[in-house]
């Protein structure tokens, strides 16, 4: 999934002792010499005026790819809808086809039993009242009543298999409409994907090189200064107080395949092997642990067990944003692995360089 341009702040090297961010650009001599105080005078402002146009661009590209993010995690939703509704086609298919043949086949036997009955010139009760004696009386009887039973039963049987065929059929019709329906959902969160990121894109060609770099270090800045609020949390208190807690089981494998893919490039909607979207980097971690998991990070946050972020332990999902639109996953030291945002690739950074909405537990 598509994230906030925030989240590729932070970047640090997998093993290192802590967080490790780039340092803020150096700010110049706040006393100049009087010679130069004239120059420096216009220096400073044009240097100020720059620095809010980088901060204003930094904010419109930021919400861009936060906006981005949010219908990537429709696009991936209507994904899962689509499989979930092409597969109960296809179930349901299979039981049309199986009610046809039986319908098929019900409707041969009665037209056997007609064709028998017409041929006998059908049941005769008076040959059954003149039978010779009580015991040929009682069997024509019996014989009778069976043949009727099964005359029933056989149109019983014709009469739910045609309602059975009729039921599926309907039930077909509104399911080629939900799939439909899931198809134009994705196509609509594709463009609003695309329309986002070209608009993000466009913004970020229009700087020099420098600028762009300049616009890096902002990003990284305003991440380290939200993971140092973050680190001054209560919460985020007692979980750095307990110190280092080793990943082990399940939740060491799935670390060590999302760790295993930093550096691969964020692309919306995959899911690997060579590039991730953020819950399809979670998904595919937690999948090589052999544990199913939602595939968007919505998703996750709602089905999956959710933890006081005091308890958070290696292995866990920190979802962010009011929306749960990222996600990453905590690899302890207060940091965390995932798949930041297009022209990011998977990194580490600080588990509180974004607003956090919460912590899940896959395992």
């Amino acid at each position: 999934m598509a994230t906030a341009l925030v989240c590729a702040a932070g970047l640090a090297v997998l093993g290192a002792p802590g967080v490790t961010y780039a340092a803020p650009v150096p700010t110049p001599d706040p006393t100049p010499s009087p010679s130069s105080s004239a120059s420096a005078g216009a220096a400073g402002t044009a240097g100020d005026d720059d620095a809010r146009r980088l901060e204003t661009i930094h904010k419109e590209v930021e919400e861009l790819y936060r906006k981005a993010e949010t219908a990537t995690d429709a696009y991936n939703a209507a994904g899962e809808q689509l499989r979930l509704q092409e597969k109960s086609i296809a179930d349901l298919t299979r039981r049309l086809e199986a009610s046809q043949k039986r319908l098929d086949t019900l409707r041969a036997q009665a037209g056997a039993l007609a064709r028998a009955q017409y041929r006998s010139g059908g049941f005769n009760r008076t040959q059954l009242f003149l039978s010779g004696s009580p015991d040929s009386f009682l069997g024509n009887v019996s014989l009778a009543r069976k043949g009727e039973q099964a005359t029933r039963r056989l149109l019983t049987d014709v009469t739910a298999a045609k309602a059975e065929l009729e039921r599926y059929t309907q039930d077909a019709g509104v399911r080629w409409k939900a799939l439909d329906a899931e198809k134009k959902k994705r196509e609509a969160a594709k463009k609003e994907i695309q329309e986002r990121l070209d608009t993000a894109k466009q913004l970020e060609s229009r700087l020099a090189a420098q600028e762009k770099e300049r616009l890096r270090l902002l990003e990284e800045e305003r991440a380290r200064q939200a993971q140092d609020r973050w680190l001054s949390s209560d919460a985020a208190k007692q979980l750095t107080g307990r110190g280092s807690v080793a990943a082990t089981g399940d939740a060491a494998r799935a670390i060590d395949f999302a760790t295993a893919q930093i550096g691969k490039d964020y692309v919306w909607g995959a899911e690997g092997p060579d590039t991730y979207d953020c819950s399809g980097l979670t998904l595919k971690a937690w999948a090589a642990a052999g544990r199913a998991i939602p595939r968007t990070s919505q998703e996750q946050w709602r089905q999956l067990p959710k933890v006081d972020v005091k308890d958070m332990r290696p292995g866990d999902l920190v979802i962010y944003f009011t929306d749960a639109s990222h996600v990453g996953m905590y690899i302890g030291d207060g940091r965390i692995v995932h798949a930041p945002r297009p022209g990011r690739q998977v990194t580490i950074t600080g588990a509180g360089s974004m607003p956090v909405l919460g912590v899940v537990r896959p395992g």
